[in-house]
């Protein structure tokens, strides 16, 4: 039974609306703002996510069904392809990440890791830029999914950081990021729909991104001594590595976007950052420790740089670990290194079309259509330009997934570590027992996901701003932060309201390039409080499951500040192209 999104369902723009956004709402307040008690008495605020998840999830199926006519099977099938698509390859990914981290704490290599990074440096402010912003840029850059939040969070919390903490770091440092995601797909993804030249549309979003690459690493250095109730001061102490991590970053992004294409941004954007960093500690250190109380003691030897993922440091030199020789230091690294490889080679879009085939006989993908659903929704006009049946086919890509290659690094690096059985049986067990929670939030999340997106509730909300006139352009990246809300991904939301974006910019007579670019970027503004998101950086930086269970709350009502107060930054940043300096658009 087929089923045509409807747009205006009471016939009242704002009535329909709000209907719309009722689900969204109720989410929101369940994660951040529902009071509850404990067993002890004490208030708190914020319910867990898979129950907050389910209860919204019920009422977008009240809503799917009795305001906008969806057929039940279809509702319920939008749902469950969405919690499938959670456990695989979201859940996939973040089980691999936390497998790997858990091997090399049970061999006791992360512990080496740890006295190597506070060899580079043992200022945290530093530490919280080279892994949160510059490798997570990096690893953005090669396989996005989440695994930038996943591994620099769980290595954050190996190296001290309050699991809280890391989760919001991580969080702020991978928002800009976003916008070209791994391999430029988000921005090939807008090319793609709107028949627009990725290229262009890669270099006036790397444009719009230029003042939030330069003062990024202020914002997470900034909001890390505010959590540590520390003063402002204490952010600006490091202003060389502010100004080289923020320089090198806003101007190798866009550098590589106007001249060498989207595909390679996020990955040079955060190696030449890295490495700049690295070069950086070699020759210069902070005037002031940040806190000897609660800062790792920094070794009294060579202040030289120890080996780090990716190879990225071997070009600036090496150092010995006090009491460590160099091949303890670059087994330790081993299992990153072999994670930083195996994750970028897996992004390269040969190797993937290689994985792709039959392995000796056996399909290495395996696609199933969604009953009820695959054909059977239609996107209709004005959202898309004419009348488009929606594709509902699950994949189950298990050996070109990103999270197979971090699976593979971590059994190739067990092997070379020579772990016994007994290591390999904690590691299995430790991993699973922590990531019982986390998945089934990752599944709850998605399918409620998937079911605003199938009901076309996403599309009231997107046409809504479209009713802006000649203020449309504050409100085209506000467009793209509520994409990657709901969605979790800047591609999804980009595939989502791209054409949305071009159909209103040429009936406005605005810039289509400048219009449908503002998506992209407005979502990276979205991603930090996107509840897939959140989620993925609460089970990377929470091992206890009931602490995990009220932590999505808390970093829900951390972050949702910044990252309105980013999309309205980028709006205002649109706006003044479209209107005060249109020929930065040529």
């Amino acid at each position: 039974m087929s089923f045509w999104q409807t747009y205006d369902p009471f016939g009242s723009p704002l009535l329909s609306t709000l209907v719309a956004a009722l689900p969204l709402l109720l989410l929101l307040y369940l994660l951040a703002v529902h009071p509850w008690r404990d067993r002890e008495g004490r208030r708190h605020r914020g319910i867990a996510a898979p129950k907050a998840a389910l209860i919204a999830s019920l009422v977008s199926l009240a809503v799917a069904v009795l305001a906008l006519g969806m057929p039940v099977t279809a509702a319920g099938a939008s749902f469950v392809y969405g919690a499938l698509s959670g456990l695989f390859p979201i859940g996939w990914v973040l089980l691999a990440a936390m497998f790997l981290y858990t091997l090399t704490v049970v061999t006791g290599q992360f512990d080496v890791v740890k006295e190597s990074i506070v060899a580079i440096s043992a200022d945290r402010r530093i530490q919280v830029l080279i892994i949160a912003f510059a490798l997570g840029s990096f690893l953005e850059g090669a396989a996005g999914f989440g695994i930038p939040v996943a591994i620099a969070g769980a290595m954050m919390v190996g190296l001290g950081f309050k699991p809280l903490q890391a989760a919001v770091l991580n969080l702020l440092a991978n928002s800009v990021p976003v916008a070209f995601g791994a391999i430029g797909t988000p921005i090939i993804t807008l090319g793609a729909v709107t028949d627009l030249d990725p290229s262009r549309l890669g270099a006036l979003s790397a444009l719009q991104l230029l003042p939030f690459g330069l003062v990024t690493p202020l914002l997470v250095i900034a909001v890390m001594v505010k959590m540590d109730g520390k003063p402002f001061r204490k952010a600006l102490e490091v202003w060389p590595a502010l100004l080289v991590s923020g320089v090198t970053f806003a101007f190798s992004q866009y550098l590589t976007a106007a001249y060498l294409g989207p595909g390679l941004v996020g990955i040079l954007g955060g190696l030449v950052t890295l490495v700049a960093l690295l070069a950086l500690c070699a020759v210069w250190k902070p005037a002031s420790p940040y806190d000897d109380a609660e800062t790792p003691a920094a070794p009294k030897a060579s202040r030289r740089l120890a080996p780090m993922a990716g190879g990225a440091v071997a070009a600036t030199g090496a150092t010995a670990v006090p009491g460590r020789t160099r091949g303890e230091v670059a087994r330790a690294w081993l299992p990153w290194v072999l994670l930083t490889l195996f994750v970028f080679l897996w992004g390269q879009p040969g190797v993937k079309a290689a994985l792709e085939r039959p392995l000796a006989g056996i399909p290495t993908v395996l696609r199933w259509s969604v009953p009820f659903l695959d054909g059977l929704v239609y996107r209709m006009p004005p959202v898309v330009a004419e009348a488009t049946a929606e594709s509902a086919v699950y994949t189950l890509n298990w050996l070109s997934s990103p999270g197979t290659s971090i699976f593979l690094a971590a059994l190739v690096a067990g092997l070379c570590l020579r772990m016994t059985g007994a290591q390999w049986k904690e590691t299995v067990v430790r991993t699973a027992e922590r990531m019982k929670g986390p998945l089934a939030t990752v599944a709850m999340v998605l399918g409620f996901s998937y079911l605003t997106r199938y009901t076309g509730t996403d599309g009231i909300l997107g046409l809504a701003f479209t009713r802006t006139g000649w203020l449309y352009p504050f409100f085209a990246p506000l467009l793209g932060w509520i994409g990657v809300f709901i969605t979790g991904s800047d591609t999804s939301a980009n595939a989502m309201f791209g054409s949305l974006q071009q159909i209103t910019a040429r009936q406005l007579g605005l810039d289509e390039y400048l219009i449908v670019s503002a998506n992209s970027v407005g979502g990276c503004t979205g991603k930090l409080l996107s509840a897939q998101s959140i989620v993925v950086a609460t089970a990377a930086t929470y091992e206890d499951r009931q602490e995990a269970a009220g932590a999505v709350g808390s970093i829900l009502r951390a972050v949702a500040g910044y990252s309105l107060a980013m999309a309205v930054i980028s709006g205002l940043i649109v706006m003044g192209m479209a209107y005060l300096v249109p020929g930065l658009i040529n």
